[in-house]
């Protein structure tokens, strides 16, 4: 059984993070901040006891942000010389972000030099959301560090969306001033790097779509494999969706003269079991045609209602008058990410965005 989530901060990686601050300042109360950081931490999880960590900080620390800052900066690893380093650093990005927003310039470059020994991401957000402007001065600058880890903060932490942490509501409302970040990192050296900047796309599409369709229109002409790969990450969800527009950047003009027939192998499934799915696709068309071959599935909700959820299938060319059939099986088992509910459900196969075959099925769970 994997270990607990929680238990990447615990009792011993407190009292390194005490004798790490301790060298650096002789009259921190190290035995009092092991023993507020630690109380009762097993029955915490993991958000729990980075707070009450960062508590601890705050207890033992000087009052004066300055001198508390200075002595975290000291405690980090440096010139191969051991330091505060990992999941511990949760709680100092957490205590920067609480402490520090009258100091923008002293917390945001202790936030960037914490991140390449555990990402700031989280630290960072505070201060764009008090003062956005200002934040955006500093962390736009961030895209020509030499550090990789630096350069996917400037684009992580500004994801209007980021998972986990708090959002960023002026930058859902209008997240122009982001756009400048995320164009300098398109052809960023490291995959680390790009895959935040499509993920911080993906974001904004959420709210945006025409404007991420637009700006991967502007972006994909003569791309390089690395950047068409970020723009179609950066797409999915509006891929998923059907968006005309974003298609249209990959090629997958609306579907014309094709014909779908799908058949399911049996319309009762027990849960535990997989769908067995084959389709047939013909292009009628005169030209051939770029397909982009998806399937949604209409899960039962818990008061009757269904709920799609859109899975990949297959990208294809067909030639004029040429079929293909396909297969596949979709299982129905467990997953943490959704709860599953008897009865009717629907299959609905979706090419270059258009519905074009379906069926029933119900779901048992005998």
């Amino acid at each position: 059984m994997p270990e607990p989530l929680k238990n990447l901060l615990h009792p011993d990686l407190v009292k390194s993070m005490a004798a790490h601050i301790a060298r650096q300042a002789v009259d921190f109360d190290a035995d009092r901040f092991v023993e507020q950081a630690s109380r009762d931490m097993q029955q915490l999880e993991l958000m729990q006891r980075a707070l009450q960590i960062r508590g601890a900080l705050g207890e033992t620390l000087p009052d004066d942000f300055e001198k508390a800052a200075t002595i975290l900066s000291a405690s980090l690893p440096q010139d191969g010389r051991a330091g505060i380093t990992g999941w511990a650093l949760l709680p100092v990005s957490q205590f920067v972000a609480q402490n520090g927003l009258g100091h923008f310039d002293l917390s945001l470059e202790l936030l960037k030099d914490l991140t390449p020994h555990f990402t700031a991401e989280f630290g960072i957000r505070p201060f764009i959301h008090a003062d956005q402007e200002q934040a955006l001065r500093t962390i736009g600058n961030w895209v020509f560090d030499a550090n990789h880890h630096v350069r996917r903060l400037a684009s992580e932490g500004t994801r209007p969306r980021l998972p986990w942490a708090m959002r960023l509501p002026a930058l859902m409302r209008d997240p122009q001033p982001i756009l400048p970040i995320l164009t300098a990192l398109l052809d960023d050296p490291e995959d680390y790097v790009r895959r935040s900047v499509a993920n911080s796309l993906n974001d904004i599409a959420k709210d945006h779509p025409a404007l991420v369709a637009a700006f991967v229109g502007q972006h994909i002409g003569d791309a390089s494999v690395e950047r068409r790969q970020l723009l179609r990450h950066a797409s999915r969800t509006l891929l998923k969706k059907g968006d005309a527009a974003a298609l249209a950047n990959f090629g997958f003009a609306p579907s014309s003269g094709i014909r779908a027939a799908l058949t399911i192998d049996t319309d009762i499934i027990k849960f535990g079991g997989a769908l067995a799915l084959s389709l047939s696709v013909t292009n009628d068309d005169a030209a051939s045609q770029q397909l982009m071959i998806d399937y949604a599935i209409h899960h039962r909700k818990a008061n009757g209602g269904l709920v799609p959820k859109v899975f990949k299938w297959k990208n294809l060319t067909l030639k004029p008058g040429e079929t293909v059939d396909l297969m596949r099986s979709h299982a129905m088992r467990a997953i943490t990410t959704r709860q599953y509910y008897p009865g009717g459900h629907r299959i609905e196969v979706i090419v270059n965005g258009t519905v074009l075959a379906g069926g029933d099925f119900t779901l048992t769970m005998g």
